[in-house]
């Protein structure tokens, strides 16, 4: 559907806050429509939570681990913009602990990743966008009838006929309230306090720590999440880079806590669950703020026409990395009914 340009009787400048998977999906399918679209990233690359991060040897994710596909366009959408190159199926092992502490398998679903990590996504999707990094859009100031952005420093960005916001709920809070828009970041107050926080740490292993799974949902006080990121597709690691997901809960006890302190503890836990005694040689941490929503509304995404701003996310749309898709579809697709229908 959204494979070929053709003539819009109403072409846009659209400007697209965030370069995760819902603002590329979204930049792409309105360029497709014949739309000027400008993505503005605070960061030095794309990504959102598909994210890596740079370890001796390669990389390892410590944002999404991996990602299904529910609706039937997305990996098409994938395997045209990504190419089908850039991720894979994961053919690991995945264990859910009891409370009783047994292992139970997972549903039994094709889990895919990026391959060689989850931000070649992200990386082959920005080819098709017009992506400016490095650059926080800090206020949306009404310009007649366009919207004129600006960054955090007051330096103009340039005036758009519309504006689509794909960051985290509580930074899309604050950029709409900065604004003036009082009424409409009061509307992402629960979203907000949906939001999930974690800690996360990728440490290496000469020898495999685990042999039963490649993936764990575990029921450890501090651990949420364990997985052997080596097992991936696609990674040529010598030895074995583990990612340890701490539990919401646990996060938000010790979310200003050093790195060293929270790499200690997890790792500790990660003793308590394998067994395994030998020590890591190498580890990094990330603090991940918004890491992913729970309950709450989830309406798809959120267009408010009067002002001509949109919201797209995958914490609008089940909180999956398919979510982030399907966020940005829903968007486009009314987007462009109101286009025709005006």
């Amino acid at each position: 559907m959204f494979n070929q340009t053709f003539d819009s009787p109403l072409i846009r400048r659209i400007a697209i806050v965030g370069s995760g998977l819902a603002g590329l999906t979204a930049a792409i399918q309105l360029r497709s429509l014949g739309h000027d679209v400008t993505v503005f990233e605070k960061s030095r690359g794309p990504g959102g939570r598909l994210a890596a991060k740079r370890v001796t040897g390669g990389s390892a994710d410590v944002g999404a681990q991996y990602f299904t596909s529910r609706n039937p366009d997305f990996l098409p959408f994938l395997r045209n913009f990504a190419g089908p190159e850039s991720f894979g199926p994961w053919e690991g092992r995945f264990g859910f602990q009891t409370e009783a502490g047994n292992w139970e398998p997972f549903p039994d679903e094709t889990r895919f990743v990026g391959t060689p990590r989850m931000t070649a996504i992200t990386r082959a999707l920005s080819v098709h966008a017009t992506v400016v990094a490095e650059t926080r859009v800090g206020k949306l100031a009404r310009n007649d009838q366009s919207w004129r952005l600006l960054d955090t420093s007051g330096t103009q960005l340039g005036d758009f006929d519309q504006v689509i916001i794909t960051a985290p709920p509580a930074q899309a809070r604050d950029l709409l309230a900065d604004s003036g828009l009082e009424e409409l970041a009061s509307q992402l107050d629960d979203p907000v306090s949906r939001v999930l926080p974690c800690w996360a740490v990728a440490a290496h292993f000469p020898e495999s720590p685990w042999p039963h799974h490649e993936g764990m949902r575990c029921q450890h006080p501090a651990l949420f999440w364990v997985a052997n990121n080596s097992s991936k597709p696609g990674r040529e690691d010598k030895g074995q880079w583990w990612v340890l997901h701490a539990s919401p809960a646990w996060t938000e006890e010790h979310v200003d806590a050093p790195a060293e302190q929270v790499a200690d503890k997890l790792l500790a836990a990660f003793r308590e669950l394998t067994g395994f005694e030998t020590p890591p040689d190498e580890w990094v941490t990330h603090r991940w703020l918004y890491a992913r929503s729970e309950g709450g509304d989830q309406p798809g995404h959120l267009w408010f026409p009067d002002y001509g701003l949109g919201l797209a996310g995958d914490w609008l749309s089940g909180g999956r990395v398919e979510g982030a898709f399907d966020s940005a579809s829903g968007l486009v697709a009314e987007l462009t009914t109101a286009a025709v229908t005006q």
